[in-house]
């Protein structure tokens, strides 16, 4: 998988795939939903949150 850092369109604005999936974790986790990341930051979040809640293994 590619380095959200050398993705092209990181700084878009986040997929709606990923801001859904992001609310989801982030209740989960018990942090807040930050709707104003881009597509680079909101993946970097997934995993940080994926690993926090233990999802995604």
């Amino acid at each position: 998988m590619k380095d959200p850092d050398d993705w092209t369109t990181g700084e878009e604005r986040m997929t709606g795939a990923q801001a859904s999936y992001l609310k989801t974790l982030s209740e989960e986790a018990g942090e807040e939903f930050d709707p104003s990341l881009n597509k680079a930051d909101a993946s970097r979040r997934i995993d940080e949150l994926q690993a926090q809640t233990g999802r995604g293994r």
